[in-house]
């Protein structure tokens, strides 16, 4: 009997370390609306964000700006750190390091990668990382060029290559395409460019690491259905789990289609999405120790928009809800982002 027991707590002990070996990995992307620090940079033009300046930026409005971006981003991680996070509109280091070590994500123990992009106002973006599940080997950045001499530069695409704790390797591709200011149609020509960029450096990659594990994210200013997503970069909704290997899935695209009023960004009273998160079909099988998480839903896989009460507010002009956001216009708001966080639930064995 006594020998029974043994097995039956040897049984319980080793169910109890698989339970251990598997990880919920959770990765956001986050156009935070212009984190940049209250100092000027001489080499950039950050002029509107300083203490001086009609929008009489400062270190109480940045500090409150850093706590209330922890608060999100945490909370995104459903109160535990999301594994990785990528950003857009952030200024510089300083803002990363201030973020990471002195806000409310100071007990979170991220680390970061920016780019430094020929970006005319500064602006770069970023991956916060959580080193235990994620060793950077690598950090690349890819610099999209002038369509033409008239045109300023655009932001970075940064490239971070990390380990797994399986061993594998995860590439991450963070980017925030070319705005529409000037005319949806005006400016779309950047943002294909600055899209066919992304698709060379993931093609490449493809061709020379035949088991290579993708995720694409950031703000690329257009929709699921624009060129840049769909022609360009190519990437398909998710309609099955046996996907081509080779071939990029949006995670989000079978939502926005089949759902109202879904998506992180509202513009003129109508939801849709400018953020994008976007894997190789490797990731969507599951086979392996690392891939997507599946969903009960009609949607397959684990991906949504994280639309929490506390980050939206009264549409006064169109009615519903929108973002609750740090700026309205040159007006001090006090709220977060103009933009949502997107999300997708990853499952790592390990």
């Amino acid at each position: 009997m006594k020998k029974v027991n043994i097995i039956i707590i040897l049984l319980l002990i080793a169910c109890s370390c698989l339970a251990q070996d598997s990880y919920r990995f959770r990765i956001v992307s986050y156009n935070v609306e212009n984190l940049f620090d209250y100092q000027h940079d001489s080499l950039k033009n950050d002029y509107e964000f300083l203490p001086e300046a009609q929008r009489h930026w400062d270190y109480q409005k940045y500090q409150k700006k850093l706590d209330d971006l922890g608060r999100v981003i945490i909370a995104t991680g459903e109160w535990t750190p999301p594994a990785l996070v990528g950003l857009c509109e952030v200024e510089n280091e300083h803002c990363l390091t201030d973020l990471t070590e002195h806000s409310l994500l100071k007990e979170a123990g991220y680390r970061y990668a920016m780019t430094n992009s020929p970006d005319q106002r500064g602006i770069d973006v970023a991956l916060l990382y959580q080193r235990e599940v994620f060793k950077p080997v690598s950090i690349n950045t890819y610099r999209v060029p002038p369509l033409t001499k008239q045109k300023n530069a655009t932001r970075d695409i940064l490239h971070v290559t990390g380990e797994l704790p399986d061993h594998s390797l995860l590439d991450v591709f963070v980017c925030h395409l070319p705005s529409r200011s000037g005319g949806e149609k005006e400016t779309e020509p950047y943002r294909l460019l600055a899209a066919s960029t992304l698709k060379q450096a993931v093609d490449s990659l493809l061709q020379v690491r035949k088991k290579a594990q993708i995720v694409i994210m950031g703000d690329f200013n257009d929709y699921y259905n624009n060129r840049s997503v769909t022609e360009v970069v190519g990437a398909q909704p998710v309609t099955t789990l046996k996907a081509d290997k080779q071939q990029l899935y949006h995670l989000l695209a079978a939502k926005e289609k089949a759902l109202k009023d879904y998506g992180s960004y509202r513009y003129r009273g109508e939801w849709n999405s400018l953020d994008h998160l976007i894997v190789n079909g490797r990731l969507l099988r599951q086979k392996g120790s690392f891939h997507i998480m599946t969903s009960d839903d009609a949607f397959l896989v684990k991906a949504d928009v994280f639309r929490a009460d506390f980050l939206l507010e009264e549409d006064t002009r169109y009615g519903g809800k929108l973002p609750f956001r740090t700026y309205s216009g040159l007006k001090y708001h006090g709220g977060y982002s103009d933009h949502l966080p997107i999300y997708a639930d990853f499952l790592l064995k390990y």
